[in-house]
């Protein structure tokens, strides 16, 4: 580096100016003579969960892991928020040490998709090993990567599955929004705690659909980032993981969760399933440890809820957020069979 540049980098670091991002590189997808070594030492089959944040997400992975053979536990997020897996090596500097030429160790090749896979499958396979499972995956809502997080994980498992989870949006962003009303109160802005004060106070006020929970703006952001979630994460789903990729919408999940889950497994190859899975699944679908929380954390907000159901935007959004949401994402909903009334 010349002593110019390195007085201009010193000059920034001075004036607090976030260098980090000069220092970034793309990272080369892994290969598939990788795969197939690595598979020697992690040979699980591996699956991920993504959807929009309150698209049933978390219920999709309790119900997978009812199966003897397979785990999933939550949120590793190693593609779907930052700073991402491939933070470990994404540096410059650390590119040039796992691709160094004196470095006898990577024969000629740069070492860094070798060293995210099997970060990520230690992580996976330690806690599934100790419960005797075969197959392993990770649920982590996509919502602030979108159609990215997909292109991340095919540069790291191009071999793995992807489950995409789909609600109708209006119910999506109107769990979102208690959610942040419940667990978020702190981040909310003047106007938004204007809001859930009201509500907490007179809820049947926007149960009647008299009062919006949303400003129109809020409203606005929440339904295009549900359509560009839903539009872009579909597209390359199907166009990078082809026959490893799998949809399916909340709400038939609800309606049949035995023949839903049951082609989930089979989508899995997962082993034989017994009939006994059947009434344990519908133990664990008559369970919402989420609501129980909320409750516990603001009942004044919780307690007018019926969390979960399907059509809960048909009471709570007024005229007005219909007609924004269908003007957003109207085309969206219809894609997935989701009728405006």
């Amino acid at each position: 580096m010349s002593l110019k540049s390195r007085v201009a980098r010193a000059w920034s670091a001075l004036l607090g100016h976030d260098l980090q991002t000069e220092f970034r590189r793309d990272i080369p997808p892994i290969t598939s003579e990788d795969i197939e070594e690595i598979k020697s030492f992690f040979p699980m089959p591996k699956f991920f969960i993504f959807g929009h944040a309150r698209s049933g997400t978390t219920m999709l992975a309790r119900a997978i892991r009812i199966h003897p053979e397979v785990h999933c536990n939550y949120q590793a997020h190693f593609f779907t928020r930052p700073p991402l897996l491939e933070s470990l090596v994404n540096r410059s500097d650390i590119g040039s040490w796992l691709s160094r030429s004196s470095n006898r160790w990577n024969q000629g090749r740069d070492l860094s998709p070798i060293v995210l896979r099997v970060c990520a499958d230690y992580i996976l396979e330690r806690e599934a090993r100790r419960m005797n499972k075969l197959i392993v995956g990770d649920k982590s809502p996509s919502s602030l990567m979108d159609g990215k997080a997909v292109e991340l994980m095919h540069k790291v498992y191009p071999d793995g599955s992807l489950i995409y989870i789909i609600r109708d949006g209006r119910d999506t962003v109107i769990s979102h929004r208690f959610q942040a009303f419940i667990e978020f109160p702190e981040r909310l802005t003047k106007e938004d705690q204007d809001i859930r004060a009201h509500f907490a106070h007179n809820p049947e006020h926007f149960l009647s659909g008299q009062y919006s929970i949303f400003t129109e703006k809020s409203l606005r952001q929440a339904a295009k980032a549900w359509a560009r979630n839903v539009d872009e994460t579909n597209q390359s789903g199907r166009s990078l993981f082809h026959c490893r990729y799998l949809s399916l919408r909340y709400e038939d999940l609800l309606e049949h969760p035995w023949l839903k889950m049951l082609s989930v497994w089979e989508f899995l190859a997962a082993g034989e399933i017994s009939a006994d899975l059947e009434p344990v699944l519908n133990n664990e679908f008559s369970q919402n440890p989420d609501a129980e929380w909320q409750l516990e954390k603001a009942s004044e907000i919780a307690q007018a809820l019926n969390k979960g159901r399907h059509g809960s935007w048909q009471e709570l959004f007024t005229s007005k957020d219909k007609e924004i949401f269908e003007q957003i994402a109207g085309t969206t909903l219809r894609a997935w069979g989701y009728e405006s009334s």
